[in-house]
């Protein structure tokens, strides 16, 4: 009787550590938990590394300027949580639109770069110079604009005043003589609405009008 108690125990011992066999049910279920993991991994970083086109700069997008799919072109960007702060190359571009905010070349278009002409605080003004560009300054960069009038007897010019303050650059256009020369250089920089008219007044006053870089970004 103790013969075939042993028996039975090394029965049951050898069925536990026999090698499973490929029908074996919890074998396939096993390999097909692995094989979902695997592909949820695959799928996970798939998703993960994924590009999307987005619309960038083709050139210098000034404050005020009407845009159209000519201004743009589209680059293949990777953003995740940062995605919704750029314009995806798949949205039509409004209808009118302009452009709110600077974006230099090459750069991602900020959703919150477009919008329509109401929606522009500022508006660009040019500015012809007979004097040179202060140093440094270009698109994006801030200026005051300081503007002298006229003396009544039409000789010299009154005391400088500062008429607009920490005014930015939305461009600056140069002109070209036939001889290679240049003609004067036109900056136009962005003003609010309420400075419009006296900045307006002056320039047609024959008012000198002399821009001093804003060194310290104050705007005042």
């Amino acid at each position: 009787m103790g013969s075939s108690a042993s028996q039975g125990r090394a029965s049951t011992t050898a069925a536990r550590f026999r090698k499973p066999s490929w029908r074996d049910p919890r074998l396939l279920v096993g390999l097909l938990l692995v094989l979902v993991s695997v592909m949820g991994v695959v799928l996970l970083v798939a998703t993960a590394n994924r590009s999307e086109p987005y619309y960038a700069a083709a050139g210098d997008l000034a404050v005020g300027q009407r845009i159209t799919r000519e201004d743009l072109t589209t680059v293949d960007a990777h953003l995740q949580d940062a995605s919704e702060r750029y314009l995806p190359a798949s949205q039509e571009l409004q209808e009118n639109a302009v452009v709110t905010q600077r974006v230099a070349q090459g750069e991602l278009v900020p959703a919150t770069s477009l919008g329509t002409a109401d929606e522009l605080d500022r508006t660009p003004v040019g500015i012809k110079l007979e004097t040179p560009v202060p140093a440094q300054a270009g698109p994006g960069s801030h200026v005051d604009v300081w503007v002298a009038q006229p003396k009544p007897t039409g000789r010299g010019f009154q005391e400088p005043r500062k008429l607009v303050p920490g005014a930015e650059i939305a461009r600056v256009d140069t002109t070209d003589t036939a001889l290679g020369g240049t003609d004067g250089v036109t900056v136009h920089v962005l003003v609010r609405q309420a400075q419009v008219g006296p900045l307006v007044d002056a320039l047609g006053n024959d008012a000198k009008v002399t821009l001093v870089l804003d060194v310290t970004g104050s705007g005042s």
